[in-house]
């Protein structure tokens, strides 16, 4: 009998345990991890515009052997001021016979450097600029930005800080931008070079002394597309017949 009744409190003794341990899972509440609260996403434009604003203001070095062959011709050959000076990427540097081309005028100056970008023509134009005091500043530059990525704002952005550069060391110094070419190459990037140069182009009649030269147009066939006769094996880079067409377009500009 003893022996049944202890089972008995046994038994009942383990029901109330559980239940109570029931109890106690259901009233108290899960323990969970804090919630991980993510920023919100950068924007592409605002992504872009750190990087560029990055990219203005570290000074890219590699362009610093070109910069010292250009001050040691200077040395050995001192330009005269008030001349004309053409400034930009590598359709200014193989221009081999540019100085020919434009034997009218009094002082011509070339100061073209392979694979630059109008970026970089604003970083270093107290260097490309300044020295020669010209009169007239033709500048060349936009599509290497846009084969790296820039955009055709961010462009417009170098050139107008490249005007105000020139602006401040040289008020009276006219400045002409020569309109980014469609070379076969970089086919794919018409779309934004077509939306630069109307930017530019846009721009440059705002600005007082300032000039767009279009060359673009008249690069292309009658179907819009580059026209290939113009451009070397590379497709990138002007041949004779190329050069042949900016000088008419120029030579009328300065005319």
């Amino acid at each position: 009998m003893n022996v049944l009744r202890l089972a008995a409190l046994t038994c009942g003794l383990l029901s109330v345990l559980a239940a109570g341990a029931r109890a106690q899972t259901v009233a108290t509440p899960v323990s969970r991890s804090p919630a991980v609260v993510l920023a919100p996403p950068t924007s592409a434009p605002a992504m872009t515009a750190a990087l560029d604003k990055n990219a203005t203001a570290t000074v890219d070095n590699r362009w610093d052997a070109s910069l010292a062959a250009f001050a040691a011709a200077d040395k050995e050959h001192p330009p005269k001021p008030g001349g004309v000076l053409f400034v930009g990427s590598s359709s200014i540097r193989l221009w081999n016979n540019l100085e020919a081309d434009f034997s009218s005028l009094p002082v011509v100056v070339k100061r073209g450097f392979g694979g630059s970008r109008m970026l970089d023509c604003t970083q270093h134009l107290h260097a490309l600029v300044a020295p020669y005091k010209p009169r007239l500043v033709l500048v060349y530059a936009g599509d290497n930005d846009l084969a790296e990525g820039r955009t055709p704002e961010q462009v417009l952005q170098s050139y107008r800080k490249f005007v105000d550069g020139v602006r401040e060391d040289l008020p009276k110094t006219r400045i002409a931008y020569i309109s980014i070419k469609p070379s076969p190459l970089r086919a794919s990037l018409i779309p934004r070079i077509k939306e630069t140069n109307a930017l530019i182009k846009a721009y440059t009649l705002t600005v007082a002394n300032a000039d767009f030269i279009d060359v673009y147009s008249s690069m292309l066939d009658d179907k819009g597309e580059p026209r290939m006769e113009l451009f070397r094996e590379d497709k990138l880079h002007l041949n004779a017949d190329g050069y042949a067409l900016w000088k008419r377009i120029i030579t009328a500009h300065l005319d």
